[in-house]
C-alpha cells in the first residue's frame, strides 16, 4: 500500500500552518497531564506516557490515514496495560506492543481495516463503559489519600483494599482533588480554549505545594523524579518462546487499538467533513506500536477527546498532530523536575473526568432501555470487562451476538404454501387460497423468505419435506425474497431435490436473486436442476409445471387450485387455463 501524503497538504500554505501551529500547542498542553496520568494509572512511571504522547502522537501523523488524528496513551487502555503489567511485568509489555504493532500494521496491508466495523454496537458500548467504571474507581485510593494498598488485577480485590484502608484517609489529598476537581469543570465554562485539566492540575499543586507540602503523595515521592533528557532507544530482547506466551496480550492491544483508533477517524471525519483511510490508519498505527516501545512507551492508540480538540482548535492538516508532539518533548525537557511536585491527588479528578465522558451512559441506557437481545449482550459484556477481564468480555459478546443473530435470522426465515391468485394479477401467487377444500396435490408452490444459512437450512428442508409428504408431481419454489444462501442451505436444498427425483416429481425454481444463483451455480446444483427448470417470473414456471401435469391422475380434488374443477368423472376437463394465460 502506497502511503501518499499529497492529498492530506493539497493547497498547503502560511495561514494553515499558522493554525496547525496553534492547534499543536494546545493539544500538546493537554495531552501532558493525560499522559503522565495515564502511564501512572496503567502500572507505569510518567515519563513512560510522555515518551509515548511525542513518539506515537508524530508517528501516527505521519503515517496514519485521518488528517487530524491525534494518537497517544488513552484511557481505554488502563486496565488492559495495568493487567499486563501485573501480570506479565513492564519489560514483556514493550514486547506485547511491538508484536500488536505489527498486527496492526499487517492488518493495514491486507486491507482489514473494515473487519473491526463488525463488532456489534452493544459490545463496544459494554466494554468501553466497563473500562470507565474501572478507570473511575481506581483512582478513589488517589482521591482519597490512601495509602499501604496491594493494587490487583481483579476488581473486588481492589474494592476490598479500599475498604481495609479506608482508615488511611487523607483530607489533604481530598481537598486537593477537589480543587482540582472543580477547576476542571468550570475552566470549561469561562473558556473553551483553556484545557481544564492542565488549570486543575497546575493551581491544586501549586496549592498544595505552597500551604501543605509534604502532607500529600507526589509523583516524586511515589515514582522518582522524572529525567530531563530523551530516553535512550532499547531494544526488547525477541524470541520465539517470548512471542508465544504474548500474543495474547498482544492480540488484546491491538485489537482495542485498531477499534479505538477507527472510532477516532469517525468522529474526526463527522466534525471535519472529511474522510479517512481505515486501512492506512491501521498502518500508521502499527508503526507508532512498533516505535514507540524502543523508547520504552507504553501501547498508543487514536484519542477521541484530544482528536476533537485538534479539530475544534483550527487544525488544517497532520502537521498540527506533529506540533503537538515536540511540545510533548519539550516541555518534557524544560520542565521535568517541576513535574515531580504534582501530587496523585491532583491526578486522580483529571481520570475521573476522563472516564466520566467516555463512559457512553446515554448510548448505555437507551440500549438497555430496549429491553431487546442487544441490552442481554451490553450487560454481560460490561459485566464481564468490570468483573473479569476485556478479552473474556468481547470474546463473549462477540459469541453472544453472533448466536442471537442467528436465532433473530432463523425466526425470519419462512416457507408458505401458495396458490395462484385469480383476483389479483399484480400478485400471482397468495398465500390465503390454501385451504382444507382447496388445495392442488399435484403442484406445490412455496415462497421461501429470509436468508438460507446454515442456522435455517434444517428446518427449511423439514418443513418443506413435511408438506410434501403427498408426493405431488410438481415441486415449485418461489425464491425471490431469499438474499442469502450458503453451502449448508445449498446442501439441504439439494436433498430436497433429491427427494423429488426418487420419487418421480418435477422440481421448478423461479425468482432467484443473484447469489443463491451463483451458490447454485458453485455447487453444481444448477446443472442437476436442469437449466429449463429457472424461471424469471412465477407465472412462467406455473404454466411450465401445467404442461407436466397428467390431469386423468388427479386424485379427485373438489376444487383444482387454478380455477374451478370438475371431478375426474367429468371427461370435459381436460385443459385447465391459469391468471398467467
Amino acid at each position: 500500500m502506497k502511503l501518499s501524503f499529497r492529498g492530506r497538504f493539497q493547497g498547503y500554505n502560511k495561514k494553515k500552518f499558522q493554525q496547525d501551529l496553534v492547534s499543536g500547542l494546545i493539544v500538546g498542553i493537554v495531552a501532558i497531564p493525560l499522559g503522565m496520568a495515564f502511564a501512572i494509572a496503567s502500572g507505569v512511571k510518567p515519563e513512560y506516557g510522555l515518551y509515548t504522547t511525542f513518539v506515537a502522537g508524530i508517528l501516527i501523523s505521519l503515517f496514519g490515514g485521518s488528517k487530524f488524528q491525534i494518537g497517544g496513551p488513552t484511557g481505554a487502555f488502563i486496565p488492559i496495560i495495568f493487567a499486563i503489567v501485573m501480570q506479565y511485568g513492564y519489560e514483556n509489555l514493550l514486547i506485547a506492543g511491538f508484536m500488536a504493532g505489527v498486527i496492526l500494521l499487517f492488518m493495514g496491508i491486507f486491507k482489514l481495516g473494515g473487519v473491526i466495523k463488525f463488532i456489534p454496537r452493544p459490545v463496544t458500548i459494554g466494554f468501553t463503559t466497563g473500562i470507565a467504571v474501572t478507570i473511575f474507581t481506581g483512582q478513589i485510593a488517589n482521591f482519597l489519600g490512601l495509602h499501604d494498598l496491594q493494587k490487583h488485577q481483579e476488581f473486588l480485590a481492589n474494592m476490598k483494599e479500599l475498604g481495609i484502608h479506608i482508615s488511611t484517609i487523607n483530607m489533604y489529598s481530598i481537598l486537593t482533588a477537589v480543587i482540582c476537581l472543580l477547576l476542571v469543570l468550570l475552566t470549561p465554562r469561562l473558556s473553551t480554549k483553556i484545557p481544564g485539566s492542565l488549570v486543575g492540575l497546575l493551581i491544586s499543586a501549586v496549592i498544595a505545594s505552597l500551604f501543605y507540602p509534604d502532607k500529600v503523595a507526589t509523583i516524586g515521592s511515589t515514582f522518582g523524579a522524572i529525567p530531563k533528557s530523551l530516553p535512550s532507544i532499547h531494544v526488547p530482547e525477541l524470541s520465539m518462546e517470548r512471542m508465544q506466551f504474548l500474543i495474547k496480550p498482544a492480540l488484546v492491544i491491538a485489537m482495542l487499538g485498531g477499534i479505538e483508533s477507527l472510532l477516532s477517524a469517525v468522529v474526526a471525519d463527522g466534525m471535519s467533513r472529511t474522510r479517512h483511510n481505515s486501512n492506512r490508519e491501521l498502518i500508521g498505527q502499527g508503526i507508532a506500536n512498533m516505535i514507540t516501545p524502543l523508547f520504552g512507551g507504553i501501547p498508543a492508540t487514536g484519542a477521541i477527546a484530544r482528536t476533537a480538540t485538534n479539530i475544534k482548535s483550527g487544525a488544517e492538516s497532520p502537521f498540527s498532530g506533529i506540533f503537538h508532539g515536540i511540545v510533548v518533548l519539550l516541555v518534557l525537557l524544560i520542565f521535568a523536575p517541576y513535574a515531580s511536585s504534582i501530587p496523585l491527588a491532583s491526578m486522580a479528578p483529571i481520570l475521573m473526568a476522563v472516564a466520566w465522558n467516555m463512559s457512553e451512559r446515554k448510548a448505555f441506557a437507551h440500549v438497555i432501555k430496549t429491553k431487546t437481545a442487544d441490552s442481554i449482550v451490553l450487560l454481560i459484556t460490561f459485566l464481564l470487562t468490570v468483573f473479569k477481564d476485556l478479552t473474556t468480555a468481547v470474546e463473549v459478546g462477540v459469541l453472544l451476538s453472533g448466536i442471537l443473530f442467528v436465532k433473530h435470522m432463523s425466526d425470519l426465515l419462512s416457507t408458505t404454501k401458495v396458490l395462484p391468485n385469480p383476483s389479483d394479477k399484480h400478485e400471482h401467487v397468495a398465500a390465503h387460497i390454501v385451504t382444507d377444500q382447496h388445495n392442488c396435490p399435484q403442484i406445490s408452490i412455496y415462497t421461501v423468505e429470509g436468508a438460507l444459512f446454515f442456522g435455517v437450512a434444517d428446518a427449511f428442508e423439514k418443513s418443506i419435506m413435511e408438506e410434501i409428504h403427498t408426493s405431488p408431481k410438481v415441486l415449485l419454489l418461489k425464491m425471490r425474497n431469499v438474499p442469502y444462501m450458503d453451502t449448508t442451505g445449498a446442501t439441504y436444498l439439494s436433498r430436497i431435490i433429491k427427494h423429488c427425483s426418487q420419487h418421480g416429481c418435477t422440481f421448478i425454481i423461479s425468482e432467484v436473486q443473484n447469489q443463491p444463483r451463483r451458490m447454485l451455480r458453485k455447487t453444481r446444483l444448477d446443472d442437476w436442476i436442469g437449466q429449463e427448470h429457472f424461471f424469471d417470473t412465477t407465472g412462467d414456471a406455473v404454466n411450465f409445471a401445467l404442461t407436466k401435469l397428467n390431469h386423468s391422475q388427479c386424485l379427485g380434488c373438489k376444487h383444482f387450485a387454478f380455477r374451478e374443477c370438475k371431478h375426474l368423472s367429468d371427461p370435459r376437463v381436460i385443459n385447465v387455463r391459469t391468471p398467467f394465460d
